[in-house]
């Protein structure tokens, strides 16, 4: 696994203007007059070729809420995928669990694809690409929301908030993928890694069930490093089964029913009861935040210098490690 980079460069979602009135459905896509450059650098395209990639390589990406990592994944000629970069998120909202209404503060947790019309290059947070948050299985939930992105600044009312200098290197990682013939990438959005450890962590955390059938697709993954192809039934997910097995509804049953991850193997220690929740942020990130201040940190994550959203609970952050 690489190491994570730390510098004070990521986002995915701010709202502050819509926070102000309330309207938490997720992050704003206005676009504005100037369209940044989004093209590969000369310094990102040595680097992709220093660890034997293509420009035009398919990518994958994979979030993890509790741990704040955004992760970049290219794939081989092989077809497997292989780490490219692991991104710090600079801050995320809500709690552990998935999205479920419009203007419940949550970033979604789930499985998403996003095509070429949903990467937005005059963001009104530097640069952005949309979730597509409903996906199949959550509208047919009845889930609700919109425009949750992954985007600069470190203001999040739902979203994933980098920095505008990691936007700037992901946003064309992802943009060279899709021109070159990749219709979509896969976005495998997580509460945290889902190791062992972490599902006895929670063990009574009442999403555990929707988690054991995310898991399956996380397994599949960590095993094969291949992209687990998605599906739903009995209103939750399932992975690399037939077509033929599947019903048009996903909440009609499955017509076989695929195995979950095993069950976690103890409770939560009192330590997995957090008495605040808002959302997570990165501890290198942290460390700005308490060095520098909310106004010079966000002028130096974000060219327009959106405020750090509640500062004071991402300083609190339950989610950090226990060695942190």
């Amino acid at each position: 696994m690489a190491k994570t980079q730390s510098f004070p460069f990521l986002s995915v979602c701010a709202a502050i203007s819509l926070l102000a009135l309330g309207a938490l459905a997720g992050c704003t896509t206005s676009a504005l007059d100037i369209e940044p450059d989004t093209s590969i650098s000369p310094k990102l395209a040595r680097e992709i070729r220093a660890k034997g990639f293509r420009e035009e390589d398919p990518v994958l990406i994979r979030i993890f809420k509790a741990e704040s990592e955004f992760e970049v994944w290219k794939k081989k000629p092989s077809g497997q995928y292989a780490l490219f970069k692991t991104y710090p998120i600079c801050r995320w909202s809500g709690k552990l669990g998935p999205k479920k209404k419009i203007g419940d503060r949550q970033a979604p947790e789930g499985f998403y694809q996003v095509s070429l019309g949903q990467l937005n290059p005059k963001s009104q947070f530097y640069l952005s690409f949309n979730l597509g948050y409903p996906n199949r299985l959550e509208s047919a939930l009845g889930y609700t929301g919109e425009a949750l992105m992954v985007h600069g600044a470190c203001s999040s009312s739902g979203c994933f908030a980098l920095t505008d200098q990691q936007m700037a290197e992901i946003y064309p990682l992802v943009k060279a993928a899709l021109k070159s013939g990749q219709p979509s990438f896969q976005v495998q959005s997580y509460p945290f890694r889902m190791t062992a450890d972490n599902m006895a962590r929670h063990a009574g955390d009442p999403n555990m069930e929707f988690w054991r059938a995310m898991k399956v697709g996380y397994d599949s993954f960590e095993a094969t490093r291949r992209e687990p192809a998605v599906a739903a039934c009995s209103g939750r997910y399932v992975f690399n089964q037939p077509a033929e097995s599947l019903p048009a509804n996903p909440l009609a049953p499955c017509l076989t029913e695929p195995a979950l991850a095993s069950a976690p193997l103890s409770m939560p220690s009192a330590s997995t009861a957090y008495a605040y929740q808002d959302g997570g942020m990165h501890k290198s990130f942290r460390e700005l935040l308490t060095r520098y201040g909310e106004k010079r940190l966000a002028a130096r994550i974000s060219l327009r210098k959106y405020p750090i959203s509640r500062p004071g609970a991402a300083l609190a952050d339950p989610y950090r490690p226990p060695a942190d």
